[in-house]
């Protein structure tokens, strides 16, 4: 026999948890006791759980959060709901009241603790029995690892840690579903009798470690390669004369990209990610469609055509295999050299050109995703991060977790808007010495949504203003080193000075 706390400790060590993100609350002490790995403290549970989310992707480990019961959980749930749709791995435990006086409605309460982060959790449990605790963690942990992976929540009562019981048997799993071979088949047949073929590629490619796969199979396919709408992780290189670009979350706009192949294979996507409405074919007509991908959801979801569920690496892979070699003769992405000024495309040109060679973008500046398409590509395999959800609050504090997970320079390009959402996180970045370059790209506006503003007919958009903000100061106030750039010929110097410092550092980068 054991009690609960150490057998939980024996599980988060099993499943390679080497560190706990939370802020701490009562209910929660007893579970902090000896606790055999460093606690990563955020200033507010959003941040807690973008760290976790970075961490998890960049690491490839799973990350375990502890909340402070409804309260903290609700603070969290918007990051939450990012995790589930970045397929982020993260164990959520939160606190709970004491079990024998759960009748009486206690202060901390949760009623429905397992309701509340539900749909945008895979698994959700407080276990009936303290002595049922390590075996609901242990399930929490494959179902989080499981493809497609995300966050599970499991719900645990403050007096449950010290009670007695047995040491769950802990399963040794292989997790990764390997595509059914007729359908690697069909998928290589409509690529094989196609004049000009494209690949799609989106998040679940990144996840899956598709990168080199993808190459692999465009290079000898001779296929165009696009990025899917809103990926959230680096698809493909994109100095690579065979990407082709990046689709828009347009249907139109899809069709008329994709409208020069008669075959199209979606790896790692949904078939599409749409940010408005739109009519007509979801792809151009007459043009043959399959999707590969591991999430089941994706397929279900598929207007028409073929689909594949398994591993995306590996149905890549298998699918090169039964494939001639063909030259490519499809249209290269092409990139701009913009003016000399303090504009978005401008400033990550320059970052672009000074960043360290392994540096990983972390990014959240709605106005500046379209310049950064142009102007600042990923080239390496875990070289990009960002949010799948489209909520804001995730980058910074995400930012700060990737620079845990792995060795090289992160390089954060913020919007205003979003930075301020989870600005605490800042506080974490000096805390953990973090290695990120935070660039705010201060335009004084949420601009992407007057920017948005016409699709509903609107010339004015009230609540956008965010003049006065001084991210210097807010940076300075929690121990970072900041400057700010407000005109060209500081905006190199600034930069190279960033990118040199091991320690966080912020710039806040006044753009028209």
């Amino acid at each position: 026999m054991t009690n609960v706390r150490e057998a939980a400790f024996a599980v988060f060590e099993h499943f390679g948890v080497d560190r706990l993100f939370g802020n701490p609350g009562s209910t929660e002490l007893p579970m902090l006791k000896a606790m055999p790995f460093p606690y990563v403290m955020g200033l507010n549970e959003a941040v807690v759980m973008g760290m976790a989310d970075g961490y998890a992707r960049s690491s490839g480990k799973p990350a375990l959060v502890n909340l402070h019961s409804s309260a903290g959980t609700g603070h969290s749930l918007g990051n939450l709901f990012t995790a589930y749709k970045n397929n982020a791995p993260v164990v959520v435990t939160a606190g709970q009241q004491a079990r024998s006086i759960l009748p009486y409605d206690p202060f901390l309460g949760a009623e429905r603790p397992t309701e509340f982060p539900r749909p945008y959790v895979k698994f959700a449990l407080e276990p009936a029995r303290a002595e049922d605790v390590p075996l609901a963690l242990a399930r929490a942990f494959a179902m989080a690892l499981t493809p497609p992976m995300g966050p599970v929540f499991v719900s645990i009562p403050v007096d449950d840690w010290e009670q007695e019981c047995e040491m769950p048997a802990l399963p040794d799993l292989s997790l990764r579903t390997f595509p059914d071979p007729a359908g690697i088949e069909r998928i290589a047949a409509m690529l094989e009798g196609a004049s000009n073929p494209a690949l799609v590629i989106g998040t679940g490619a990144a996840n899956a470690g598709a990168w080199d796969a993808a190459i692999a199979l465009a290079e000898k396919a001779g296929l165009s390669v696009w990025a899917a709408p809103y990926a959230a992780r680096e698809t493909f290189p994109e100095d690579h004369v065979q990407f082709a670009g990046f689709l828009n979350a347009w249907r139109d706009q899809i069709r008329d990209a994709l409208a020069s192949h008669d075959a199209i294979l979606v790896a790692g996507a949904p078939v599409f990610t749409y940010h408005v409405e739109g009519s007509g074919p979801h792809w151009p007509e007459g043009a043959l469609l399959m999707a590969l991908s591991d999430d089941p959801k994706h397929l279900a979801n598929l207007p028409g055509g073929g689909g594949v569920l398994g591993d995306v690496e590996a149905g890549l892979s298998a699918v090169t295999g039964q494939l001639s070699a063909r030259a490519f003769n499809g249209k290269t992405h092409q990139f701009i050299n913009p003016p000399a000024e303090m504009t978005s495309a401008y400033v990550l040109k320059r970052i672009a050109a000074l960043r360290p060679k392994e540096a990983v973008v972390v990014e959240e500046a709605p106005t500046s995703r379209g310049p950064e398409h142009v102007t600042l590509p990923i080239t390496r395999e875990g070289g990009f991060y960002s949010c799948a959800s489209g909520g804001l609050g995730y980058s910074l504090p995400g930012a700060v977790g990737v620079a845990m997970g792995q060795d090289d320079k992160v390089i954060a390009i913020l919007g205003d808007g979003a930075a301020m959402y989870t600005i605490q996180g800042l506080f974490t970045a000096r805390d953990e010495q973090a290695n990120v370059s935070f660039c705010i790209m201060n335009n004084s506006a949420y601009a992407a949504l007057t920017g948005f503003s016409g699709e509903f007919g609107m010339n004015h958009v009230p609540g956008c203003d965010l003049t006065g903000l001084d991210f210097v100061k807010l940076a300075e106030a929690q121990g970072l080193a900041a400057r700010l750039v407000d005109s060209v010929d500081k905006l190199d110097d600034a930069l190279t000075w960033s990118f040199e410092e091991a320690r966080p550092t912020l710039l806040d980068i006044r753009i028209a």
